[in-house]
C-alpha cells in the first residue's frame, strides 16, 4: 500500500472518530461558557483562513506556487480540520454570542460532519499534490480545498 493510500486510510479512520465525537454536542451551560466556546471555535476558523489565504493567492496566480508552503499550509489545514468537531461540540445557539455560525451546525450534525470529512480529505489530497511538485495538480487540489470551505460556509455561516 503506497503512502498516499495509507494516509487516506488513516484520515478516514480519524474522521470517523471525529464524527462520532461531534455527535455528542452539548448545549452551553451559561452565557460565559457560550462566549468562551465561541471564541475557541472562531480561533480554529481564523487559523484555517490564515492558512488558506496564501494558497488561494497561489491558485489565482497572484503569487508563485511554492510546494513547500503549500504542503505546510495543507498540513495545518488538515490538522485543524480534525479539531473542528471538538470546537463545535458546544451548542451556543441559545445564547446571544457574536458569531457568524448558524444554529444548523447543531441541528444538522450529520451534514456538518460530512463537510468536515470533505475538508479533511481535500487537505490530504493537497498534501499529496504538494509532494508531487506538480503545479497543475497543486492548483487543482487547492481548488478542492476551497470548494469544501465554500460549501460549508454556504450551509453553516451567515452571509
Amino acid at each position: 500500500m503506497n503512502v498516499l493510500k495509507k494516509s487516506l486510510l488513516a484520515i478516514t479512520v480519524a474522521t470517523s472518530l471525529v464524527a462520532a465525537t461531534a455527535a455528542m454536542a452539548q448545549p452551553a451551560s451559561s452565557e460565559k461558557h457560550a462566549v468562551y466556546a465561541t471564541e475557541l471555535r472562531q480561533s480554529i476558523f481564523k487559523l484555517l483562513g490564515s492558512n488558506m489565504g496564501p494558497l488561494g493567492a497561489m491558485a489565482k496566480g497572484k503569487t508563485p506556487v511554492d510546494a513547500t508552503i503549500v504542503e505546510k499550509n495543507a498540513t495545518r489545514i488538515n490538522q485543524l480540520s480534525l479539531m473542528i468537531a471538538d470546537y463545535t461540540r458546544t451548542d451556543t445557539s441559545k445564547f446571544d454570542v457574536e458569531t457568524e455560525a448558524l444554529a444548523k451546525i447543531w441541528q444538522e450534525t450529520d451534514h456538518f460532519n460530512k463537510d468536515i470529512d470533505k475538508l479533511t480529505l481535500a487537505s490530504a489530497k493537497l498534501i499529496a499534490a504538494a509532494k508531487s511538485n506538480d503545479e497543475s495538480a497543486i492548483k487543482k487540489a487547492i481548488g478542492g480545498v476551497g470548494k469544501t470551505c465554500g460549501g460549508c460556509h454556504n450551509d453553516f455561516k451567515k452571509d
